[in-house]
Parts: C-alpha cells; sequence; structure tokens
C-alpha cells in the first residue's frame, strides 16, 4: 500500500456546511439536476455520544456537485427524499448509515454499496480507501474516521474528508460494477443490495446488562442484581445526557462494584477499582443503584434465558452429537464452495445460518429441503442455490454411521469436484478451502461492518 497522498486532500475546496432552509433548498433543486447515482454518506459520533443519529450528512451526484448538510439545523429531509428517492444510492456500508438516516426520513429504494460489492468481488480489503486505492489509484488519509461529529464547527480537514466519502463513490461504483460483471456476480450482488434494504432492525435485547464485558467474574444473584442496576442507571444518565455509556463509567467499574458489593457510599467511593469520569461527580446516582441492588427481591437469573439461541457448536459434541456432524461436515463443504466462488464465506452464507439449518435439519434430506429451511432462514435465492446441494451432501454422509470421520469424507469430495467456478473466479481458489473456514462467532459481515 502506498503512503496517503496529502497534496491530494489539501487541493480539494474548501467545504461548507448547509445549515440555513434557503441554502438547503437551493443544494435540493441543484441535486435533482444533477445525472446519474447520489452519492449518500452520514456521520455520527459512536463512542462520544449515545444516540446514533447523524451529525453530518453528505451528498454528491455528477453534474450537481457534493453537499454537506447539518441535520440538526436542517431538520425536515423530505425535500430532498423526494428529489432523489427514485435514483439508485450508492453507500459504502450502507447497513452503518441507512438507520440514522431513515431518522430524519432519507430512505432509499435502489442501493449500490461499495464495501458489500468488493467483499463479493473478493478483494482482501474492503474499507473506502483500500478499494479507493485498488480501482482508482488513490491513496487517501483516512484520519478522522472516528472522530467526534457532533463537534461544533466542525474543523476544514474534517469537512474535506467527508467530502471526499461520497465525491469518489460514483466513480467507485462503476468501476467496481465492470469488476462485479466480469466475474459473473452482477446477480449476486444486486440480490445482496436488496436484502440490505430489506433487513429489519433487530430487537431489542430482553437483558440488555448481561452484555457487560467481564460478568463472568461475578458470582451469585445478588451480584448480578448490583450489576443489573449499574448498568440501568449508567444507560439512564448516558441517555439523558447524550453520552456514551462508557465514557461515564466503564463495564469493568461496575463488575468491580458489583463484585465488591460495597455496604454504603463511602465504601463505594473509596473502592479503587470504580473508575470513570462520571464515577465520583455522580457517586449518590451510582450508590442508590448499588442500594437498590443489594436489597431487591427480584433477583436475575444465574443465566440469561430471556432470548432463544443455540449452544455454542463447541458444545455440540456432547448435547447433539449428530447435529455437531452435520455441521462439521456441511461448514468445510461451503467453505469450499465460497472458495471456488471466489467469495468470503460469511457473505455466501453466514455461519448463524448454516448452524440453525445443522441443528434444526429437514426431516428428508435433499437438495429441495435444504434449500427451503435456508430460504426459510432469510437466505437469498443465490445462496439457496449455491449451497444447498452441498450442504444436503455433507448432511446424508453426517448421517451415515459407517463413516468414522464425515469431515474427511467431504472434504476430500471436495477436493475432487471439477471446478464449478462461475465465469471470473480465480481457477486455483478451491484449493483455499481449509483456509476460508470461519472460526465459531465470527461477526457476519454479509451486511458490510467495517465501514469507511
Amino acid at each position: 500500500m502506498t503512503d496517503p497522498d496529502p497534496a491530494y486532500e489539501a487541493a480539494h475546496a474548501a467545504v461548507h456546511v448547509i445549515e440555513s432552509r434557503e441554502e438547503y433548498l437551493d443544494a435540493v433543486a441543484r441535486i435533482a439536476a444533477g445525472t446519474g447515482p447520489v452519492a449518500v454518506d452520514a456521520e455520527r459520533a459512536s463512542g462520544y455520544r449515545y444516540s446514533q443519529r447523524a451529525y453530518l450528512i453528505q451528498v454528491f451526484r455528477r453534474g450537481s456537485g457534493s453537499f454537506l448538510f447539518d441535520p440538526i439545523a436542517i431538520g425536515d429531509f423530505s425535500d430532498l427524499q423526494a428529489a432523489i428517492v427514485d435514483e439508485e444510492w450508492v453507500f459504502h456500508a450502507a447497513s452503518q448509515d441507512l438507520p440514522c438516516l431513515r431518522e430524519v426520513g432519507l430512505v432509499p429504494t435502489r442501493v449500490f454499496d461499495t464495501e458489500l460489492g468488493a467483499r463479493i468481488a473478493g478483494f482482501p480489503r474492503v474499507g473506502l480507501g483500500a478499494v479507493v486505492e485498488q480501482l482508482l489509484g488513490i491513496t487517501l488519509a483516512k484520519a478522522h474516521s472516528a472522530a467526534d461529529w457532533s463537534t461544533r464547527p466542525l474543523p476544514q480537514a474534517w469537512l474535506v474528508y467527508a467530502a471526499l466519502d461520497v465525491e469518489l463513490l460514483p466513480d467507485l461504483r462503476d468501476s467496481l460494477a465492470e469488476v462485479l460483471e466480469a466475474a459473473g456476480k452482477t446477480r449476486i450482488a444486486e440480490e445482496e443490495f436488496a436484502a440490505v434494504l430489506a433487513r429489519a432492525p433487530k430487537p431489542p435485547r430482553a437483558e440488555p446488562w448481561r452484555r457487560l464485558s467481564g460478568m463472568n467474574v461475578l458470582r451469585g444473584a445478588r451480584a448480578l442484581a448490583i450489576a443489573r442496576s449499574l448498568w440501568q442507571a449508567r444507560d439512564a444518565y448516558a441517555q439523558e445526557t447524550d453520552i456514551a455509556p462508557g465514557r461515564t463509567i466503564p463495564d469493568a467499574a461496575i463488575v468491580a462494584a458489583a463484585a465488591a458489593a460495597p455496604a454504603s457510599r463511602a465504601e463505594l467511593g473509596a473502592l479503587k477499582t470504580f473508575t470513570g469520569r462520571a464515577s465520583r461527580s455522580e457517586l449518590d446516582r451510582w450508590w442508590a443503584a448499588v442500594e437498590e441492588g443489594r436489597t431487591t427481591e427480584d433477583l436475575p437469573r444465574l443465566r440469561g434465558g430471556g432470548e432463544p439461541s443455540l449452544p455454542p457448536p463447541r458444545a455440540w459434541a456432547d448435547r447433539n452429537p449428530d447435529a455437531d456432524r452435520r455441521y462439521r461436515a456441511a461448514r468445510v463443504a461451503v467453505a469450499a464452495r465460497a472458495a471456488e466462488l471466489d467469495l468470503p464465506v460469511e457473505n455466501l452464507l453466514t455461519p448463524e445460518t448454516l448452524r440453525l439449518v445443522s441443528w434444526n435439519p429437514p426431516k428428508t434430506v435433499a437438495t429441495e429441503t435444504v434449500g427451503a429451511t435456508l430460504a426459510s432462514h432469510d437466505a437469498r435465492p443465490w445462496q439457496v442455490e449455491e449451497t444447498a446441494s452441498v450442504i444436503a451432501h455433507a448432511f446424508e454422509v453426517a448421517a451415515d454411521r459407517s463413516v468414522a470421520d464425515p469431515v474427511a469424507v467431504v472434504t476430500a469430495t471436495t477436493a475432487s469436484r471439477p471446478d464449478e467456478a462461475t465465469d471470473g473466479a480465480a481457477p486455483d481458489a478451491a484449493e483455499q478451502g481449509d483456509a476460508a473456514l470461519v472460526a465459531d462467532g465470527q461477526p457476519d459481515a454479509a451486511t458490510g461492518s467495517t465501514g469507511s
């Protein structure tokens, strides 16, 4: 990778943030008069603010130019929505931006996601800077991706960074579309882009406090009750002040206080492991939470049970040996198919989907029944077409009790299978099957998560 070229960004014209209604309507008219797809991006203040709202929205269209909007000042984006609703919107990691854009009424009907497209194309690195460098030969300095975008006024260097995030997207989209077409992956990309738009938000967790880091050191329901009460007090305070929860008191401080179970406000204040910016300024708040946890009769379960889930795969051999055989054999088969297609295995089929169908397979195993089960777990048509037969075969091998090691048999079968890769896939991709295996618990990358 070449070093970032500061001259490229330094040569950029000064960037202005649109805050008035008059400027906003003028920008909308100019965007509507432009041509081609509309590049869109949004900047949040993750890690700084409680909310995930947009603090800056960037739009670029050929023939119009780039426009940076302050969504707090503008408020109503219905005019912009009406002007571009029928156009294709280009994002990099759309799943990150869509929720905060929906909050202000900006909802696309068609998208092209350059990060997801780069994954499907088989690029080794899919961050915006890496893809821009690979396809456009431009090296950007990504210095402000983790900035506090709620800052006002925003520094000019940040604004140039934000403008470039959208100004290069149309050219990037066109280049990537050519790569996908040459590889025979245009249909795959189209189905994945549509899935990003259709994906429903995840429902809130029943017991989100159980996600505290380090909870495993706590012993007993009373300690859990204190941790729950402190988490709830922190969440309420963070929401009230619009500060990221971890910037008030960190998880480690909550766990330390829950383990120590201090008997008084003074003991809590003297606890050296109870740290954080608001650990002392809001001590009364935290002590009230500790006291509530110490005295409540509504004790939590020792193990969470609010959300149905499968056991971790490492426990399957003991709890469901048949499912373990199916899963291990199918995982090898799917990984080999992903390598043949030159796709990240988690984009071919998410680990969660493979685990679900392995744990609860159809009563009669065949390509059609496995395909129907995959579809019931929201696998796209192209994913069903590419994986149903190989999973069905792996399940059949796993069900044969005369086979001592179904993984070895499936591995040998996939290694000897004639190359069925789509046009444009790497000719030696099948040899990468073992390297393509996904570790249990790897995050689902199908939605695009590396951002910009």
